[in-house]
């Protein structure tokens, strides 16, 4: 194992093995909040009925938001 890691840092141009590594563990953490990402959406695409979100409706949202007290939000 060791063999290969050392050939990554060399074919990867990394300065050093903790690079390589923090590298992988840097491409792991995207990974999982790619899959975190896709998760919510497909939660909210069946969280229910759909609704036409339009002008009026962000106007209507952001006055509702702006009126309520702050430890609601």
């Amino acid at each position: 194992m060791k063999i290969f890691v050392e050939e990554q840092v060399t074919k990867g141009g990394y300065a050093s093995i903790s690079e390589y590594l923090l590298e992988l563990i840097n491409q792991d953490q995207q990974r999982q909040a790619k899959e975190n990402i896709e998760e919510l959406l497909i939660e909210g695409l069946e969280s229910g009925e759909a609704i036409e979100v339009t002008d009026e409706w962000w106007e209507q949202k952001r006055i509702r938001l702006m009126n309520k007290p702050l430890q609601e939000q």
